[in-house]
């Protein structure tokens, strides 16, 4: 029995250290400014851990969670930020502009779980980075740390950031180690910058995702910008392919009218 328990306490004592560790690098990542106390938001606080290192960094936070008996460990461990009762996936219930930055560790990935028979995983992350952008400063960062099962999780994520109106991409910590491998999806309200240097590797482009807007994505995978000229003349030519009636090609094919009329 002694054991056993033991055993639970030591499982115990790692998750709140792995939990500790990878709160601290969100931290790093946001970039926050050096000396100064921020506001910042916990996406699926839990029982409040993360909670607990924004508090020993100086920052003031108010976390957000699902669970309700998760909500009340926090409170019993009396941490100091403010708890509020929320699914993520019906939106961040906050005014704008009032969050600095916005941490989340290994809670994203559950909006691409449909629990209820009204959940579209798509709709729900659309609505979930929508008010989250706007709630956040215009010169703030949302980090989230996360496990994604395939690609089409990592591109459904960013791309429905983009359509929030975020810039950023995901950094990749020691891709090279089953164990200490790590995502953490890095989002920018203010435009376009640099994203941090990722851990254990001297090679950073190959380790971030970087994206700026839907359309460079698609270049990427070699289609056509949709309503591009050749877009326009790739779906012409596959009609005449089809044999259905298509106006011929000219110097006016894909040009974009001035809006003026």
């Amino acid at each position: 029995m002694m054991k056993r328990l033991e055993s639970i306490h030591k499982s115990t004592s790692r998750i709140i250290e792995i939990q500790g560790q990878m709160t601290e690098r969100c931290l790093e990542l946001l970039l926050l400014p050096e000396d100064s106390s921020c506001l910042l938001l916990d996406i699926g606080c839990g029982s409040g851990l993360s909670g607990t290192v924004l508090e020993e960094n100086g920052h003031m936070w108010i976390g957000m969670d699902i669970s309700s008996s998760m909500l009340d460990v926090a409170v019993e461990r009396d941490t100091e930020g403010g708890l509020v009762l929320a699914d993520m996936g019906e939106g961040v219930p906050f005014r704008a502009g009032c969050f600095d930055g916005a941490v989340s560790v290994s809670a994203i990935q559950w909006l691409f779980n449909a629990d209820k028979k009204t959940h579209n995983p798509v709709k729900r992350l659309n609505k979930f980075f929508t008010t989250l952008y706007s709630s956040l400063s215009r010169s703030a960062r949302a980090v989230f740390q996360f496990y994604p099962e395939n690609e089409k999780q990592l591109e459904l994520l960013t791309t429905q950031a983009m359509k929030a109106g975020f810039y950023g991409g995901v950094v990749i910590d020691y891709p090279n180690s089953a164990k200490a491998k790590k995502f953490f999806l890095v989002l920018m309200t203010g435009g376009v910058g640099p994203l941090p240097q990722a851990l254990g590797t001297e090679e950073p482009d190959s380790l971030q995702v970087k994206y700026a807007k839907r359309e460079a994505t698609k270049g990427i995978r070699g289609k056509p910008i949709k309503n591009s000229k050749d877009w326009i003349l790739e779906k012409k030519e596959r009609r005449r392919k089809q044999g259905k009636i298509t106006k011929p090609d000219t110097k006016y094919t894909g040009r974009k009218r001035s809006g003026r009329f």
